[in-house]
């Protein structure tokens, strides 16, 4: 086996490279062009790559959702869906200055209301579709219209999650409308708020300046990740399933981080299995990598870890090339999974010969002074065994986010910082006393 090969070669300090295919999609990384890691980046950024899971069978995430997952038959009248605001209209409508007119639904008996969208420019594109930049007219507003193909046999999972949410932390759906095109083709249209700025843009800025990310912001942005992953996965029941920076919108004003893009998200019924090819590769969790089809919403704070990780180093800590190089990369530095780690990763995975690698000390992973609070938070995090990540809402309150508690904390600028205490009683369900008290500083407190 591929992975087989390179761990021996690292436990025995030589040096390997491979000419197997280790899937039918995946070059050889002998015969490969040369790329920078700037360049894999941005590959991954714009699509979702195509890969081996290393231990299973070949697909690509949209494949792999639309096809493993059970998802809901449509009703036959799309315009008489629940789930759309207004029914069918004709026309691609990303084109620059076209003008796209809706009709939104008005609830409680409310009249329905014409909305118009001029459209702009595109600002994102995947095999999930289109995201362009647009104007409201009636209100002047810009707005984000997510533009993806749609089954008419099922309905759009990402559409129904996104109605269900609301927080200050998650990207707001402001309204939804079906359209077609000259082929009949059935596109769903997501009308989302507009932030300008993703982390992962603003992370490759300071890189490119061969500066580093100032602390404070490394702190804001990673404490409001957290907050909304605890809020996906404690009040919405939520596994976000694709958690990066290029996923994290920011404000670059307040500085105010909103997570984004529910393609991929679900909710995880225990015993019920789910496809293990999910999230994208620099931030799969290792149990995913082993072919776990069980797996809870551990995933997510893997990836939190690896995004915080990330905004250390100005680069991503596990840039695996292939799925199967991803695992190298992460026993690279976590060491040899343990026999009881791979059971708690995946029970139904048999084969445990790997070879013994050493971690790495995390002072070491890091050219930077790190906070050994950091350290120790990443450390939480990222943990082989799911069931020994911490919570989001336990990482919120963890030390490292204590210079964000401080009464006086503020932004570089002298700006104060966004609220970020303002918990409801759904984020903090079933949290107790002490830990309450840790997330919400005395000056915080009604």
């Amino acid at each position: 086996m591929n992975v087989m090969r390179r761990l021996t070669s690292m436990a025995s300090g030589r040096s390997f490279v491979s000419s197997d295919n280790v899937g039918e999609d995946e070059t050889p990384r002998s015969k490969k062009p040369n790329k920078t890691r700037e360049d894999i980046e941005s590959t991954e950024s714009a699509t979702y790559e195509r890969g081996s899971n290393g231990l299973g069978e070949d697909k690509t995430r949209e494949e792999s959702v639309s096809t493993t997952e059970n998802s809901h038959s449509l009703p036959k009248e799309m315009g008489d869906d629940k789930d759309s605001d207004s029914g069918i209209i004709k026309g691609n409508g990303t084109e620059s200055g076209r003008i796209i007119t809706t009709t939104k639904k008005g609830l409680n008996d409310q009249i329905d209301k014409t909305i118009s969208y001029r459209a702009e420019h595109v600002i994102g594109t995947g095999s999930f579709g289109v995201v362009f930049q647009a104007k409201c007219l009636e209100t002047e507003e810009k707005v984000a219209i997510k533009k993806v193909l749609q089954d008419k046999r099922y309905k759009n999972r990402e559409l129904q999650i996104m109605r269900m949410l609301d927080h200050p932390n998650v990207v707001e759906l402001k309204h939804s409308f079906f359209s077609t095109t000259e082929k009949d083709e059935l596109y769903l249209n997501l009308v989302l708020e507009y932030v300008p700025e993703t982390i992962y843009r603003a992370s490759r800025s300071y890189t490119k300046m061969n500066h580093q990310m100032p602390l404070i912001y490394i702190q804001l942005y990673t404490y409001q990740i957290c907050r909304a992953v605890n809020y996906l996965h404690r009040a919405a029941g939520v596994c976000h399933r694709d958690i990066k920076p290029q996923n994290l919108l920011v404000n670059n004003v307040t500085h105010e981080v909103k997570i984004c893009d529910f393609g991929s998200a679900k909710m995880l019924i225990p015993g019920e299995p789910n496809i293990s090819y999910i999230c994208s590769r620099y931030y799969r969790a290792p149990e995913l990598i082993f072919g776990a089809t069980e797996y809870t919403t551990a995933i997510d704070m893997w990836s939190v870890g690896c995004v915080m990780a990330e905004l250390f180093l100005g680069h991503p800590l596990f840039p695996g090339e292939t799925s199967v190089d991803q695992l190298v990369e992460i026993i690279k530095v976590l060491g040899t999974p343990a026999r009881e780690e791979i059971k708690n990763m995946n029970p139904s995975y048999n084969d445990f010969k790997f070879p013994q690698i050493k971690p790495q000390p995390w002072h070491k992973i890091f050219s930077r002074q790190v906070p050994p609070e950091a350290l120790d938070l990443g450390s939480r995090l990222l943990q082989y065994s799911p069931n020994m990540r911490c919570s989001a809402l336990e990482a919120c309150a963890h030390p490292f986010f204590d210079a964000l508690r401080d009464p006086n904390a503020s932004l570089p600028n002298g700006r104060a910082l966004p609220p970020l205490f303002d918990f409801t009683a759904q984020e903090l369900a079933g949290a107790s006393v002490e830990l309450r008290h840790r997330l919400i500083p005395e000056h915080a407190r009604k």
